[in-house]
């Protein structure tokens, strides 16, 4: 059988969405999936990213990763999204990517992709269910198949333990407070699995 394109795609400011998308990539290619990882578009004016010394460093640490297009979309079997939380939604640099793809919509294109998410936000309840849903929401439009974690493997209890897809607090230092390495391996794995089920299906 084919091996399964992942794309993982991921917007991240100042790196913590970057580790967990790496994290995710290294788990795919050792599940045998052919990996990209890419990154959405950056909107915010440079005045912006000027100002903050952390995410100025890390723009210029990821100039290297490439930018998602849409022909990544048509070209991934399974995506795996790694965003930060934004009021209990999805940054606007995420949506605004989301909204290009219509026309693939449209085209049927990204029917039966499987799908999965992570975020990480400041605090506990900060929002990290609602913005993993709310991607969610957009995937059930483009009629993919979502592949959560759930509680399928106990090291996702050790890292806090959010069914929909891993998430991390991170301290104003920058640091993850929960150790979700292992558990974001563990959704990378299965969404690869799952999209190997799909594609065997499919032919």
């Amino acid at each position: 059988m084919a091996a399964i394109n992942l794309a993982v795609i991921y917007y991240s400011s100042t790196g913590t969405n970057y580790q967990l998308a790496n994290w995710a990539a290294e788990s795919g290619r050792e599940a045998g999936a052919e990996v990209k990882v890419l990154k959405v578009p950056e909107l915010a004016p440079p005045e912006a990213i000027e100002s903050n010394a952390a995410w100025k460093a890390h723009v210029e640490e990821t100039k290297h990763v490439p930018e998602v297009q849409l022909s990544d979309l048509e070209w991934a079997d399974a995506i795996i999204f790694s965003v930060p939380t934004r009021f209990g939604n999805v940054p606007a640099q995420v949506k605004q990517f989301l909204d290009t793809t219509g026309g693939l919509w449209f085209q049927g294109k990204l029917v039966n992709k499987v799908v999965s998410a992570m975020t990480s936000a400041q605090n506990p309840h900060g929002g990290q269910e609602a913005t993993i849903l709310s991607l969610y929401t957009t995937m059930y439009h483009w009629g993919a198949i979502v592949a959560t974690p759930g509680y399928s493997d106990p090291v996702l209890y050790g890292a806090g333990g959010n069914p929909y897809g891993t998430s991390v607090t991170v301290d104003q230092s920058g640091n993850m407070v929960e150790d979700v390495q292992g558990a974001v391996k563990h959704q990378a794995k299965r969404t690869v699995n799952v999209a190997e089920w799909v594609k065997q299906g499919n032919q």
